[in-house]
């Protein structure tokens, strides 16, 4: 059961990465593709009827994670208690403006709102990179299951690490230039005229930053913990998953050039999914590796709730996940195709 409840909060985070992480893609680019104005306010209606949305699965990774893994959750939210609280003001101010935008009137406003926009899309996916590559490289547990870790110390990999290090850099940088390309698809699938076609232009540009640090943060992460290697060795099955990130890596170049914008999507959101699949095999059983040696890590084993609760869970999940995604098919095909400006709002 505790193997079960690890892939399905790994389900969780692919649907999260994959819906919020173009609306926080979009956030990031929409200064570079959007002139002021008209452009602008059609980025943000790509994302308005979805967005607020798509955080929901945030929230509900977090509640899954409190009754199947009650260890990992009480040690991460701890530890994790400062990048927390910056995530936390990143999202309020994102959602802050998005809303104000259009009912703050003046000169000044639009373009403020716009700049707070773009900072807290673009922050967001860089800490939320950076916390995967926590997860990956491990964290100072002690005997207990519990840690702590400064912003930044030494910004070197072993003991004594920070939230933030070379290569917990590398990986927010990679989930950047990622999010940044799939935003930009995203904008160049609902929108038209020229505001598509720079989406898409970035879009390709991005393309060659997101293979560069494909490989180099696979040759990292091999470095850095060499459990995800073996663990990918002696697990034939997982190779499904890289190879539909590079697949679908190939997918959106194969798209962008024959203008195909819902199949270059489409492969952006298999590229998300492959590499977060890729991780989540190289790491299973861990959920929190250890470095320094006090502790061998959190484990679905050790970290998970008993297991009739993890059965009674089971059996309100299913029904709640199919009305989730339920609505979510219902709220994406309503909101379909490119967007208008008639209207208020936005």
């Amino acid at each position: 059961m505790e193997t079960v409840w690890f892939w399905l909060v790994a389900f969780m985070i692919v649907m999260y990465v994959v819906l919020d992480g173009f609306d926080l893609g979009a956030g990031a680019v929409h200064l570079l593709v959007a002139k002021p104005g008209a452009e602008r306010r059609a980025v943000l209606r790509s994302i308005g009827p979805v967005w607020d949305g798509n955080e929901v699965w945030l929230i509900a990774g977090g509640g899954t994670l409190y009754f199947a893994f009650p260890v990992l959750y009480a040690s991460s939210f701890s530890g994790f208690y400062l990048p927390l609280m910056i995530v936390l003001w990143l999202l309020v101010l994102r959602g802050i403006a998005v809303e104000f935008r259009s009912h703050l009137q003046g000169g000044v406003w639009a373009p403020f709102w716009d700049v707070v926009f773009a900072g807290a899309s673009l922050l967001l996916a860089l800490f939320f990179g950076a916390a995967l590559g926590n997860v990956v490289r491990g964290v100072p547990l002690d005997a207990n299951g519990w840690f702590f870790e400064a912003l930044w110390t030494h910004w070197r990999v072993g003991t004594d690490p920070g939230v933030l290090d070379w290569y917990t850099l590398s990986v927010g940088l990679a989930a950047l230039v990622a999010l940044s390309m799939h935003g930009a698809l995203w904008v160049g699938l609902r929108t038209e005229d020229s505001l598509r076609e720079r989406s898409l232009a970035l879009a390709g540009r991005a393309w060659w930053l997101v293979a560069g640090f494909t490989v180099l943060v696979t040759v990292f992460t091999w470095l850095v913990q060499p459990l995800v290697a073996e663990h990918l060795r002696a697990r034939a099955w997982g190779w499904a998953f890289p190879a539909l990130a590079v697949g679908s890596l190939v997918g959106i170049r194969v798209g962008l050039r024959r203008g195909v914008d819902g199949g270059a999507f489409l492969a952006s959101c298999g590229y998300l999914a492959g590499m977060l699949g890729s991780v989540a095999v190289g790491l299973y059983p861990y959920v929190l590796p250890a470095v320094g040696g006090a502790s061998a890590g959190l484990t679905v084993h050790n970290a998970a709730a008993g297991p009739s609760g993890l059965a009674i869970g089971l059996a309100w999940w299913i029904p709640g996940m199919v009305l989730a995604l339920g609505y979510v098919t219902f709220m994406y095909r309503r909101f379909s195709g490119r967007v208008s400006l008639e209207g208020e709002g936005y």
